[in-house]
């Protein structure tokens, strides 16, 4: 599909799309830019790339895609060091969860003529790391793309048919309208899950240990939820202050509600209100985590 790509950032996402990108020759020379010596060298040792330097302007050169997988917070910073190698043409997408301040750093310092595609696979795990990578992570899984209305379709088409490939479903969406929908059903829960955990870490001792060990399902998801890369979610929250702000003040005052129906003893509401969630929650069920309808799964919890 493509001369020469070049991954900046060799995470659990990008060490993903090497995987991909190698296992399927879908580029003729496949390098990646990573600043941190040992994940360049653990990348030659698993054979996941052709090149592994910790220079952008070596690893971007002649590049026909670059992709950028490293947090949203850095964007900024790495758009600047690449600008200057980028080849007329190429093509610059990425896999931050945030789109609008990714969106902004990037046309700041990107020259007009590359093309940007802005990305973001609907995929992950709790683990990081070059090691943490597998082909499998993008099968039957959205990947949303978000470009501008100057972008060149052409570009899109690439970028589309390489996520394809890899065996995602594409979908394009404005990065605006992207933030909000991300903001409910992903960046909450994965703040609550902080807060939840991090409440239990507060408890006495003796409680806390008793918390760990009888863990039921619900606190094992939210501390799964919770072991994910700090940093990345640092500055996905940072960078998608609005959206995440909005949804975070309707979620309050609904929690409020709660908490005063069950003060004032109120069944009828805390009914009503379960039983609504339970029906959203069998709809999200027999779509599946590709978000595609299946009878196979009706029924199922």
């Amino acid at each position: 599909m493509f001369n020469k790509i070049c991954i900046i950032g060799l995470g659990l996402i990008g060490s993903s799309l090497a995987r991909n990108i190698k296992g399927q020759s879908l580029a003729g020379f496949l390098s990646c830019v990573d600043l941190n010596p040992k994940v360049c060298e653990k990348a030659m040792e698993l054979s996941l790339v052709d090149q592994a330097t910790t220079s952008f302007s070596v690893g971007v050169e002649d590049a026909d895609l670059i992709i950028l997988c490293s947090p949203v917070g850095s964007m900024s910073v790495v758009a600047s060091a690449i600008a200057d190698y980028l080849k007329p043409g190429a093509i610059v997408t990425d896999v931050g969860s945030v789109k609008g301040s990714v969106v902004r750093d990037l046309q700041q310092h990107l020259p007009e003529s590359v093309e940007l595609v802005p990305g973001h696979p609907i995929a992950g795990t709790e683990h990081s790391g070059p090691e943490a990578g597998f082909a499998e992570l993008f099968r039957e899984r959205w990947v949303i793309l978000t470009p501008l209305p100057s972008t060149d379709l052409r570009a899109v088409d690439k970028v589309s048919a390489l996520w394809g490939a890899c065996g995602a479903r594409i979908e394009i969406m404005d990065y605006k309208r992207h933030d909000l929908v991300l903001g409910i059903t992903s960046h909450l829960p994965h703040l609550i899950a902080y807060s939840i955990v991090d409440t239990a870490n507060d408890l006495e001792d003796e409680t806390r240990s008793e918390v760990i060990k009888f863990s039921a399902s619900g606190f094992r998801g939210f501390t799964r939820i919770a072991a994910s890369d700090p940093v990345m979610w640092r500055d996905v929250f940072l960078n998608n202050q609005e959206a995440v702000l909005e949804i975070l003040g309707r979620f309050t005052e609904d929690l409020s509600a709660l908490q005063k129906a069950i003060r004032k003893g109120d069944g009828d509401y805390l009914f009503n209100v379960f039983t609504r969630t339970r029906d959203i929650r069998r709809k999200i069920v027999e779509l599946g985590p590709e978000g595609l309808p299946s009878p196979e799964r009706k029924g199922k919890d």
